[in-house]
């Protein structure tokens, strides 16, 4: 069981991490803290394997926790998730040793990712006393994962469906819409949509935005960036 605590200053975020967290086996909550303050006692009297971290918060900052982690050489690991996207925060993230770095706002699939993959190196590691060449490949480089050609759709996803969700975002245009808005109008199911969606966003076709309203939980929304062409029509004609 991997012990982990999310640090979250964002009440909404937090608890979407939390919800997330709790459709995966092998986790398990230790705490939640909205500061570097509120999550120092709960490291002191916890154990804790890795630390879903926010960055950007009041008082010390992520950075800070991140900093003095490293620090103690505790075999804690983190996970940043930011809504920093700039090459510096990305580039300190990586020095500091976070072994993934999740960009706000994220979906499930991208969560769902970084956890498993956390989680199948620390079994690996768990179980053999000493590692080959090929598993420490496998471990640090991901060899493992097929390497697809660059007109080849992911494992799910099919070029008749995917026409028919391109066609509806086309007429959608650079208007806002949700994944469950444009699973209605191609008339596929939500958690469908969901895979087609967080591929077009892969290739750097969709942006995504999290919509906080004035009550209920934040909305993801998205919509069509300025692209290149080719970006997407390498997968309709394959």
């Amino acid at each position: 069981m991997i012990r982990i605590l999310i640090v979250e200053d964002d009440p909404m975020v937090a608890e979407i991490n939390r919800r997330y967290l709790q459709r995966l086996d092998g986790f398990e909550l230790v705490g939640i803290a909205s500061s570097v303050e509120e999550a120092a006692p709960i490291l002191d009297t916890n154990k804790v394997d890795l630390i879903l971290l926010d960055i950007h918060m009041p008082g010390d900052n992520g950075w800070d926790l991140l900093s003095k982690i490293r620090g103690l050489s505790t075999e804690m690991d983190v996970i940043v998730i930011t809504a920093s996207c700039d090459k510096a925060s990305i580039k300190k993230g990586m020095r500091f040793g976070a072994v993934d770095y999740i960009i706000k706002p994220f979906e499930f699939d991208r969560f769902k990712s970084a956890l498993l993959t956390y989680q199948q190196e620390q079994q690996l590691l768990d179980q053999q006393e000493r590692i080959n060449q090929n598993e420490l490949d496998q471990l640090l480089l991901h060899k493992d994962q097929k390497e697809t050609n660059t007109n080849e759709l992911p494992k799910g996803l099919t070029k008749n469906t995917l026409q028919k969700v391109w066609k509806e975002i086309c007429v959608i245009g650079r208007n806002p819409f949700t994944t469950e808005e444009l699973a209605c109008r191609v008339g596929v199911s939500r958690v469908s949509m969901r895979k087609y969606v967080a591929f077009l966003a892969d290739i750097q076709i969709l942006e995504t935005d999290l919509v906080y309203g004035s009550v209920g939980r934040p909305v993801l929304t998205h919509r069509l960036l300025p692209f290149n062409e080719s970006r997407i029509n390498i997968y309709l004609s394959c």
